[in-house]
């Protein structure tokens, strides 16, 4: 029920952005939905959905010049449709009903998770996703869905059902976990679950999804490692990249400047840049160049993130090069450690003895993550603002049937650092402030000549 109010409420944005962002957003959404269980972390996602509604929607819409109106979007027989008006602004009556559908939604789901106890877990929206792209999560790279041995769908567990599951992902993790005496020994702690019963008063998918989960993370300690189940249908398809879609990617990232919201150099030679995403290299790498190389004479430079949702891991190399004169290693979960997990010096760059602020919000994920936990923790930036969402980043996702699945690390990524990643934890700050504090902060940071790293403000 919560992700549907949520997929109605992304209508209010322009279909431009819907198209480049609506999936993503969607996906997050769904995240922390998972994540975030019990009243009060379920309240606070809803303050931040109605607090980004409220703030972004007339944002988006003032973006750009007016272009044409679009079609009224199909409603349901009965239900009302919404009209987005691309690019205009939006009248006043258009902001009060925006604001009151907002507050409606958030009523509801008040009341949905006070009722929450008597009524079965919400469930990973894989269907919201099938048709849409083939990743795992937050995962920003494509890979593949990949199938185990096709299981019959069932609208509620049995032993002879439950069984067949528990033996498909004892064999996934063997045949695909990087660590294959782990991955052994998950497999037989899910198999000696099974011998003693601790499965057999369940009948409900999730919940099954949920033990299953637990039980090899018990053994790994890797909170890359899910199962998930979905009462919807999960495709046997791979979306793939098609041409179709990166035309019209390449079209967004033009009319959205490739998520480049804007590049200046503030007073006290401050240079400032806005990203909401990390877009791909091979679309906007010649953007991205240019934006570095207008803050390349700036005395600190101050990376705003807090609307950013994450991207392509080679974007954040390709960003993060400018803030070294040396090669550096940017860990990365998803890749395999290798010689791209290097950056490479930018020629002319005139910033890598330059301060640099990195600001976060809740809603900062994935790609974004990457950037501000690797300079975090090499020392070369300071977080300011918010902790991270913790966007989980597991590996591959493997298709168990109609309503299971499962995602695996396949790789071995070596992180140097004494700390675990960002995975469900998030990125902490450095200087702890509220989200719309932090530009101010970092602003007055840089003025007074704090130094780089300066002590958390708790």
């Amino acid at each position: 029920m919560s992700e549907k109010i949520y997929a109605c409420l992304l209508r209010l944005y322009p279909s431009r952005f819907r198209e480049m962002h609506g999936d993503e957003a969607l996906q997050l959404f769904c995240d922390r939905l998972r994540d975030e269980a019990g009243f009060f972390p379920r309240l606070r996602l809803w303050f931040d959905v109605l607090a980004d509604l409220l703030v972004s929607v007339p944002r988006e819409h003032r973006r750009r010049p007016a272009m044409a109106v679009a079609a009224s979007a199909p409603g349901v027989a009965g239900l009302p449709s919404f009209q987005v008006l691309e690019g205009e602004s939006l009248r006043p009556g258009a902001l009060v009903f925006g604001s009151l559908l907002s507050v409606a939604a958030f009523g509801v789901c008040l009341f949905l998770i006070n009722h929450a106890r008597t009524h079965r877990p919400l469930t990973p929206p894989w269907s919201l996703f099938q048709n849409s792209a083939s990743r795992f999560v937050a995962d920003d790279t494509q890979r593949p869905v990949k199938q185990s041995t096709p299981l019959e769908a069932v609208a509620e567990l049995n032993a002879a059902e439950r069984n067949r599951v528990i033996a498909a992902v004892a064999a996934n993790l063997k045949e695909h976990y990087f660590d294959a005496d782990t991955a052994r020994k998950m497999a037989d702690r899910v198999l000696e679950h099974e011998r003693s019963g601790d499965y057999e008063a369940v009948t409900d998918g999730t919940a099954f999804a949920d033990l299953l989960t637990h039980g090899i993370r018990d053994v790994s300690h890797d909170l890359h490692l899910v199962v998930v189940y979905s009462k919807d249908a999960i495709s046997d398809q791979p979306a793939g990249s098609t041409p179709d879609r990166l035309t019209r990617y390449r079209e967004a990232m033009r009319q959205e400047n490739c998520t480049f919201e804007k590049v200046a150099i503030l007073p006290h030679n401050i240079g400032y840049l806005k990203l909401n995403s990390f877009p791909d290299p091979s679309v906007c790498e010649s953007t991205a160049r240019a934006a570095m190389a207008s803050l390349n004479r700036a005395d600190a430079v101050i990376f705003d993130l807090r609307d950013n949702t994450g991207g392509y891991p080679e974007m954040v190399m390709l960003i993060a090069a400018y803030l070294f004169d040396h090669p550096e290693y940017m860990y990365n979960p998803r890749e395999n450690t290798t010689e791209h997990s290097w950056t490479r010096p930018v020629a002319g760059s005139r910033l890598a003895d330059k301060p640099v602020y990195v600001l976060t919000s809740a809603r900062t994920y994935s790609g974004a993550e990457h950037f501000s936990y690797d300079l975090k923790m090499l020392k070369r930036a300071t977080i300011v603002g918010e902790t991270t969402g913790g966007a989980t980043h597991s590996g591959t996702f493997y298709r168990i049937d109609q309503h299971f699945g499962m995602g695996i690390p396949e790789t071995r990524a070596i992180n140097p650092f004494s700390t675990a990643d960002w995975a469900v934890t998030g990125v902490e700050p450095d200087v702890r402030v509220k989200a719309a504090d932090a530009l101010e902060t970092a602003r007055k940071m840089v003025e007074s000549g704090s130094q780089s790293r300066p002590l958390s403000a708790r």
